[in-house]
């Protein structure tokens, strides 16, 4: 399938040119749908602490806040997986060193892409989306998804959640206050594509919700899922894990107890980034830079 040409935005630009100058290493945040890149920075500041350079892309067309996003759905709609994995892999190939890649829900799912792409020194995918090849579909799966897949022309339509919908998928391991909290904090209208390109993966031997599982290049991968998470359950991330592990390159998987599908924007979300960051040291280090004397 012919995806829209990639175009970076001044401000991912400038990402990729401070990170270059700093001759860090690189870690690439990709969020899912649902967020926008601002649900990363607290995360930035914890890799860039360690001795990391952060960027935090968007998906095409993403708008810088959270009341534009509410304001303006309509830019949300027609992004598929594709799209938006070339729009990533055109950010990546302007560093000059092979980025940690950390991404979670659909983000997740579009960091394996990347990393079966070569593009990758270290992966983390949390709570990752399906891809062709995973099979379960658990319930809380399908009902997560529902809002979107119950209706066809939602396939052409950027979606939001309401609360009920969101606590659900996202904040049912939460307090009925921080799930409220969050929900006006960080829930904006998602693209319908990729949820029907991850739905219908299995039977699509063209689909975009692919991932090169056997690659050499691929790199060392961690998933980490939720052990409450409705949207992508432990059979899901598993599944994934079992696919995964294949490739000659370490594979892990670890399970955050009593965490749901917004682990890593709520009020746990530091113990979902130092795992993540644990692990991008093992095979990616951050250093720090040299401070003259």
């Amino acid at each position: 399938m012919t995806t829209h040409p990639a175009t970076i935005t001044e401000h991912e630009a400038q990402q990729v040119a401070r990170s270059n100058a700093t001759g860090l290493q690189p870690v690439v945040f990709v969020h899912g749908l649902w967020l926008l890149p601002s649900s990363w920075d607290r995360w930035a500041a914890v890799f860039e602490e360690a001795g990391y350079t952060a960027l935090t892309p968007g998906w095409p067309d993403d708008p810088e806040t959270v009341d534009q996003a509410k304001a303006h759905p309509e830019v949300f709609a027609h992004k598929t997986v594709g799209q938006v994995a070339d729009h990533f892999e055109a950010v990546i190939r302007g560093l000059a060193t092979r980025p940690v890649v950390v991404g979670h829900s659909f983000g997740g799912l579009l960091a394996q892409i990347l990393a079966g792409r070569s593009l990758s020194a270290a992966t983390v995918a949390i709570d990752p989306a399906p891809f062709r090849g995973v099979l379960p579909l658990p319930f809380s799966a399908l009902k997560s998804a529902w809002p979107v897949l119950g209706n066809p022309a939602n396939r052409n339509r950027a979606i939001p959640l309401t609360f009920e919908q969101f606590r659900y998928a996202f904040a049912n391991a939460v307090s009925e206050e921080e799930a409220r909290e969050l929900y006006d904090t960080f829930a904006v209208p998602a693209a319908g594509a990729p949820l029907f390109q991850a739905a219908t993966a299995n039977l699509n031997p063209w689909t975009e919700a692919k991932v090169d599982t056997e690659n050499r290049e691929r790199g060392p991968l961690l998933i980490v899922s939720g052990e409450k998470d409705h949207t992508v359950p432990w059979s899901i991330a598993n599944a994934s894990f079992k696919l995964q592990q294949r490739n000659a390159n370490v594979t892990e998987i670890i399970e955050m107890p009593n965490r749901g599908h917004a682990l890593t924007v709520d009020s746990g979300w530091r113990e979902v980034a130092e795992t993540a960051l644990a692990f991008a040291q093992r095979f990616a280090p951050g250093k720090r830079p040299q401070v003259a004397a």
